[in-house]
């Protein structure tokens, strides 16, 4: 889906306080104070005590130059795979396998254009509109996790994908004109990709089966379909066979509503041009 509204609570933090304590106690060994190892790395001080605190997710190359700087034959560097794993919420991360797993991938978005579609400055305006706020580093996490995903493009063999946008999405100017143009110049260019369709469903339209709000389906390697559904604090992955049947109906009937591909890239490029 577009937002995020999940909660903070995840695994994640306690894989980064052991990574920071870990670095912590290599760095001691070395005799060396934070601003130094900083300095050797190429970060800040206050970088690496966030990353010994557990508060900032260390790069990969953050944790190859420690490895290198306080010689520890590799185990500080070997750490890149959890840290990777861990550097995503739990939530993000179970979509992420969900889209993974997927030969095709369906949604209907009425809010925020669809994640997987979204410019890395587009998405920073997204979280960075959600109330209470995230903090800077729950922020950043977010938007790499985001950003992350659309490797599934990337993938081969590679999903088919169907978006369908509500017109309304292409003219909010979520984090400003400049944001929102080159967010539609980026919906253009996905768009000309083969195994992609995006659709418009323009705001006259007097029927839209999807007035109940924004949804995903996903149809999986082994034959199953799930849902995905975020409202508000919810989120939900839908797996009931009857369920996935209502859904699948109102998905097929929202296509049959929306512009059809060519007319919809023609639509993005008007709306383009009046942005």
């Amino acid at each position: 889906m577009g937002v995020d509204n999940g909660s903070e609570d995840d695994d994640s933090g306690a894989v980064m306080k052991t990574v920071g304590r870990q670095i912590k106690l290599w760095r001691e060994a070395a005799g060396l104070r934070q601003g130094e190892l900083g300095a050797a790395i190429g970060y800040g001080e206050e970088q690496v005590s966030s990353v010994e605190r557990g508060r900032r997710v260390p790069k990969p190359e953050f944790l190859d130059k420690a490895d290198e700087v306080l010689n520890a034959g590799g185990k500080i560097a070997a750490m890149k795979k959890g840290v990777e794993e861990a550097r995503y919420p739990k939530k993000v991360r179970d979509v992420a396998k969900l889209e993974d797993d997927s030969v095709e991938l369906c949604a209907y978005g009425n809010s925020v254009l669809d994640g997987l579609l979204q410019t890395e400055e587009y998405a920073q305006a997204v979280f960075g509109a959600r109330r209470p706020p995230f903090t800077e580093e729950a922020l950043d996490q977010r938007v790499a996790a985001r950003m992350g995903r659309q490797e599934i493009f990337e993938r081969v063999p590679a999903p088919v994908f169907g978006f369908v946008q509500d017109e309304a999405t292409l003219r909010r100017r979520v984090g400003g004109r400049m944001v929102l143009r080159r967010q539609l110049e980026r919906l253009l260019e996905v768009g000309q990709l083969r195994n992609v369709e995006i659709q418009v469903m323009p705001l006259d339209r007097e029927d839209n089966a999807g007035l109940g709000g924004s949804f995903r389906l996903l149809r999986l390697r082994e034959g199953a379909t799930v849902g995905l559904n975020e409202v508000q604090l919810i989120s939900r992955v839908i797996s009931d066979p009857k369920e996935i049947q209502i859904l699948e109906m109102r998905y097929g009937i929202i296509r049959a509503q929306a512009l059809t591909p060519r007319e919809s890239l023609a639509f993005i490029e008007k709306v383009l041009g009046e942005t």
